[in-house]
């Protein structure tokens, strides 16, 4: 990669479970930990791209790619998309760049995948940022529209999640809403909200983001600052990180602080 890109662009034809795929990626080499970024429904991987234009992480190699069924990827079977699925594609895209060990960086379902991965493989995490991703019930309040607004038809089920989305009282729902069509296949919305809702309400979630030994950080919006948990999880050795000005979207609401937090964060972590 010559010194004036700002990162690599590739697709990634993998098999998993069965499913043919073709998982659009960025990425950048570099000499020290590399980072890895899960992006959160409805979003994609260049919420992590201006990475490369943040002077703080110079010399981070980083991953970010978008799932299946959204972004660029490429997905043949979009029913069998969820949140254990999504999983093992995450080992998959290590396994091609040869990453055994890295920061983690996930937010919203990303968050969620990501805890679910360094549940299983605690060893490879350097650290962990958590981007209000799922770690309680109460956290489904985008994919429980699933079971409270119940329909058959997967077309007019992600028309009327749009249309919420547009009119919600948060920062960046109106804008967050403008690209959902063109950024996530309806066919794989069922699955990945059904999976997050009986993930968050069945798998001890906090007990599992508990239990890592890593260093970890939950980032989210100050419209969000009621959330019951996080007097808890701060108790237990979790650092809070409030995004001011901001919901549940800090790439979108002020990146500035976003990657600011995240870059603290990581000086403040093991180097791996």
């Amino acid at each position: 990669m010559s010194s004036s890109e700002t990162f690599t662009h590739t697709q990634l034809p993998l098999t998993v479970e069965g499913v043919q795929l073709n998982v659009a990626a960025i990425h950048r080499n570099g000499d020290l930990a590399p980072i890895v970024f899960l992006h959160g429904f409805g979003s994609t991987k260049e919420d992590y791209a201006d990475i490369a234009l943040q002077a703080e992480f110079v010399g981070h190699p980083f991953i970010a790619y978008d799932a299946p069924g959204c972004g660029e990827s490429q997905c043949s079977d979009l029913s069998k998309v969820s949140i254990p699925f999504l999983m093992q594609v995450a080992l998959q895209v290590l396994e091609h760049f040869e990453v055994e060990r890295f920061h983690l960086v996930g937010h919203s379902m990303g968050g969620l995948t990501a805890l679910m991965l360094a549940h299983q493989f605690p060893e490879r995490i350097i650290s962990f940022v958590d981007i209000e991703g799922n770690i309680a019930p109460e956290d489904c309040f985008l994919s429980r529209q699933i079971v409270d607004y119940p329909s058959n038809d997967p077309e007019a089920f992600f028309a009327a999640f749009i249309e919420r989305a547009r009119h919600a009282p948060a920062y960046a729902s109106a804008l967050y809403s403008a690209s959902l069509r063109h950024k996530v296949r309806a066919g794989a919305v069922r699955g990945i909200f059904e999976s997050m809702v009986d993930l968050s309400d069945n798998a001890d979630l906090m007990g599992k983001f508990l239990g890592l030994k890593c260093p970890r950080m939950f980032m989210y919006g100050e419209q969000n600052a009621s959330l019951s948990y996080l007097p808890h999880i701060q108790a237990q050795g979790v650092r809070l990180a409030q995004i001011p000005a901001c919901g549940h979207f800090p790439m979108y609401s002020n990146p500035i602080a976003m990657w600011s937090q995240i870059a603290d964060f990581l000086i403040s972590s093991q180097s791996g």
